[in-house]
């Protein structure tokens, strides 16, 4: 007859890198440690812990991976804390939905969730500097108006939520809609054979609803703004999957391959993001 473990057998031992990690972690929080503030030097942490100093190295460049912190090496070296970009996050959830069946409607049926709600409640925060970079968002994606490639444009659809997002003071439903953002700004592509009138029609829709969205915030209208958001988001769910829009094979691991520069927003308050350009499909959805 066979008998199980006793627990405290079962539960996997983490290495002494991986508990000075996390007691490093703690030692961020007690001090209340921004991002740009420094951590103590190597041999500081050695004798605080008192562990070797491969075993500090090895803790830091574990944080370093999470993307805590930033290395640098000399005399005056060690770790320097920093924040942890929205990039390196949807890399990590792409790992974790690697096996997942993730589809465009997934994606859509959780945004259509927290979309309204997110837009809703940036209403009462948003400053002329943020409208003047809404407004700026639409005349990049109206192909009306802008002379951007289709690409382009489509993407810029996606920084309009974004600065919503920047104005919204939850910061987890806040970190969730840009999470999102990223995916469809990253992963969600068309295929070549999309008519490109179909892509101006989706335009001109997304700008449509921007501009009834950002004249009723202008009004303070919360309510208004939710409700054109939900709308909003239900018509780019349907003309997503009538433009036969699909993520990029399976959710690719290493996103950086994808990563192309893009020009910040001319207003100061619209938040900078960095783009992916498939090479074959045409990319990004509202």
């Amino acid at each position: 007859m066979t008998t199980r473990p006793p627990a405290a057998q079962a539960i996997k031992q983490l290495k002494r890198s991986d508990l000075v990690a996390q007691e490093v972690k703690r030692l961020i929080t007690q001090k209340n440690l921004s991002p740009g503030d420094r951590l103590p030097r190597e041999g500081e942490l050695q004798e605080q812990f008192q562990v070797s100093k491969g075993t500090i190295r090895e803790a830091l460049k574990s944080l370093e991976v999470q993307g805590l912190v930033t290395i640098s090496t000399g005399p005056s070296g060690g770790g320097t804390i920093v924040e942890v970009p929205l990039e390196r996050t949807l890399q990590f959830m792409q790992n974790y939905l690697f096996f997942q069946e993730v589809t465009i409607d997934d994606i859509y049926t959780v945004r259509q969730m927290l979309e309204p709600e997110l837009a809703a409640g940036a209403v009462p925060h948003l400053t002329e500097a943020d409208f003047e970079a809404l407004e700026h968002s639409i005349s990049c994606c109206d192909p009306t108006q802008s002379r951007e490639d289709l690409v382009t444009q489509r993407r810029e659809d996606v920084n309009f939520h974004d600065i919503l997002a920047a104005a919204n003071p939850n910061p987890f439903l806040r970190f969730s809609c840009e999470l999102i953002n990223e995916m469809i700004r990253q992963l969600i592509v068309f295929g070549n054979r999309t008519p490109q009138a179909e892509h101006r029609r989706f335009g001109e829709a997304n700008a449509q609803f921007h501009r009834d969205i950002v004249q009723a915030a202008r009004a303070r209208d919360a309510e208004a703004v939710r409700a054109l958001m939900a709308q909003h988001m239900r018509d780019a769910a349907s003309s997503v999957k009538r433009m036969k829009g699909r993520l990029q094979g399976r959710l690719i691991l290493d996103a950086d391959a994808l990563r192309r520069p893009r020009a910040a927003p001319k207003a100061a308050s619209a938040p900078a993001r960095r783009t992916r350009k498939p090479a074959a499909d045409t990319g990004g959805a509202a």
